[in-house]
């Protein structure tokens, strides 16, 4: 009888084959006391466990840099980073220390009890994505208590050898059924034999996605109890566009999807000659296609997907994982410089750094996650930054430095009041003269501002008066917009892009911008979601950003569009009580 599983949709595409389990990574630990003179054994045990497994990652980047440009994923290269980041956190050891020497417990429970700490403070955390981090401290812990138990990897590596070894052996393909995946382990797996993967922990912007996505590997994440519940060698179909899967499935359902993959290949074929084919709409209207990236290296994927600029560089993820120890203004701009010149002249839109409250990389480590009863509506993003002007004024005189090396954006995040855009103007203006009496090179920059809350979304003219383009972060501003934590599973299905409220908000944006002669885009997950491209068109909107990944289908549709007519339907949506009634139409 065929099984359905439902997890997350985390990257496209239908994959068929036999499962491979792999038990789930969590392991027992022995709690016991240790002896006064065993103390400092077991702090050796432990630095011999970190030192191993940062070898271990080491020699994985290694051979991440010895594979060609088109098998470098800069995604994975850099979550590889935070695992050897979170290696050497000073909270972990230093925590670890703690309980073996003040509570002479043994390496492994001492390692345990100071995850579980560190681990509700990233629960607390507001930023899905840092949140997310939790999963990636947890495998690196997981990697040292292998090491001390001896007990190896979860993944075979495989290569060419044994692709061609389990081709020869076997029909079907294999599919990777986990817990969860470490970025490593997601190395091997791409080198492996497998087709796709399940795990059953994971969000949307947890590493095993954010790496499916630029693999374009079908994947299922958040399907809870999948590893418990298929067996190995089950016969397993894996829809990443749906976030379902099917165990044990029918000989029609075997024959349906068989054929939705063959037809998923052929479009994934056309789909990439669309390359280099500009994004013009059957009326004639050009479209910017931009890219999100976290990391300068990313430049090269929104390059080979045919982006024409980076509409949003999130630079906090500079500043994650280092204890409070943020990168100066040299590291700075040395990052935001490959960033430009990755970008082959063409623009590159900076946000500046959006942090909240509670998040480990504040200098303010001081200040808990208690000070800040709800960290959404706290001290985030440039609210932070203005209160802690040296540190701003860090980044953007490094913002400035970079922008000599090409277009360059500076894009300011969650703006709401007329005070916060004067004092980040201010800040702006005296960076360019520290950089002028300095006799540093520094290059002109266009500015923006995020409409990301309802108050900035309804003062519109304030923001238009002050800046020069504005950037739609259609996440937040549907969060804010309908008191809906989207990370909450509890209310999770009330975040509703098309909800009236938020459509109003967003036209109405879109518009005054066109008629002031000002440039709009939209950032958030709508700009890079097929179903949204028709409405946003119709709205006015002719500059989208979005994941790399996902530009191509975002073109096709575009290409197929005419917006004369699309006017008139996207304000019939707009003016709809069910707006997504009327979104197939």
């Amino acid at each position: 009888m065929t099984v359905s599983v439902h997890g997350l949709a985390v990257s496209r595409g239908i994959a068929i084959g036999r499962a491979v389990i792999v038990a789930s990574s969590r392991m027992d630990v022995a709690h016991y006391f240790v002896q006064a003179d065993q103390v400092d054994a077991e702090i050796e045990r432990l630095r011999q466990a970190r030192n191993a497994v940062a070898e271990e990652i080491t020699k994985v980047q290694q051979s991440l840099h010895e594979l060609g440009p088109n098998d470098a994923h800069p995604e994975l290269t850099a979550l590889l980073d935070v695992h050897l980041m979170l290696l050497q956190d000073e909270q972990l050891t230093s925590g670890v220390k703690h309980w073996i020497v003040e509570r002479h417990y043994n390496a492994e429970w001492a390692l345990t009890t100071q995850l579980e700490v560190i681990a509700r403070q990233f629960d607390e955390m507001e930023d899905p994505y840092l949140r997310e981090r939790k999963a990636d401290l947890e495998q690196v812990v997981e990697r040292m208590l292998r090491f001390m138990r001896g007990v190896k990897l979860p993944v075979v590596v495989g290569g060419d050898e044994a692709r061609q070894a389990h081709d020869s052996a076997f029909e079907a393909p294999l599919v990777l059924i986990a817990h969860d995946l470490s970025p490593a382990d997601m190395l091997q797996f791409k080198q492996s034999v497998f087709a796709g993967f399940v795990t059953d922990v994971g969000g949307k912007t947890s590493h095993t996605a954010i790496v499916a996505r630029s693999m374009d590997i079908p994947a299922v994440v958040g399907a809870r109890s999948a590893s418990h519940l298929i067996k190995q060698d089950d016969w397993v179909i894996i829809d990443g566009d749906a976030g379902v899967v099917l165990v044990d499935p029918s000989a029609i359902l075997l024959a349906e999807y068989g054929f939705k993959q063959r037809q998923g290949e052929v479009e994934r074929e056309r789909l990439s000659r669309l390359r280099n084919t500009p994004a013009v709409t059957l009326d004639g209207q050009r479209i910017e296609l931009l890219a999100n990236i976290e990391q300068p290296e990313d430049a090269s994927a929104a390059l080979k997907a045919g982006a024409v600029g980076v509409g949003l560089f999130r630079s906090e993820f500079l500043f994650m994982g280092r204890s409070g120890n943020l990168p100066d203004e040299e590291e700075q701009y040395q990052a935001y410089r490959r960033a430009v010149e990755g970008m082959q002249g063409l623009p590159v839109t900076i946000r500046t750094v959006d942090v909240g409250a509670d998040k480990p990389l504040d200098r303010n480590a001081s200040r808990t996650a208690e000070d800040h009863l709800n960290p959404a509506l706290g001290l985030r993003a440039i609210r932070w930054s203005l209160a802690e002007p040296s540190m701003f004024l860090v980044q953007l005189r490094a913002i400035l430095r970079a922008a000599a090396h090409g277009p360059v954006k500076l894009l300011i995040p969650m703006l709401a009041h007329a005070s916060e855009i004067r004092q980040t103007l201010s800040l702006v203006e005296r960076a360019r003269e520290q950089l002028s009496v300095a006799g540093i090179p520094q290059g002109q920059v266009k500015l923006g501002a995020m409409i990301e809350v309802p108050a900035a979304a309804l003062t519109v003219p304030l923001f238009l008066r002050y800046f020069d383009f504005l950037s739609i972060g259609t996440n937040d501003l549907i969060q804010y917009t309908l008191a809906i934590d989207r990370a909450d599973e509890a209310v999770a299905h009330l975040y509703d892009p098309v909800h009236p409220a938020v459509l109003q908000l967003l036209a109405s944006t879109i518009a005054q911008c066109l008629d002031k002669g000002k440039g709009v885009s939209v950032c958030g997950e709508m700009a890079g979601d097929v179903t949204l491209t028709r409405l946003l068109l119709g709205l006015g909107l002719r500059t989208f950003s979005m994941h790399p990944s996902q530009i191509l289908a975002v073109k096709q549709q575009i290409l197929r569009c005419d917006t004369t007519r699309l006017q008139t339907w996207a304000q019939s949506v707009l003016a709809a009580e069910d707006p997504a009634a009327l979104m197939t139409d």
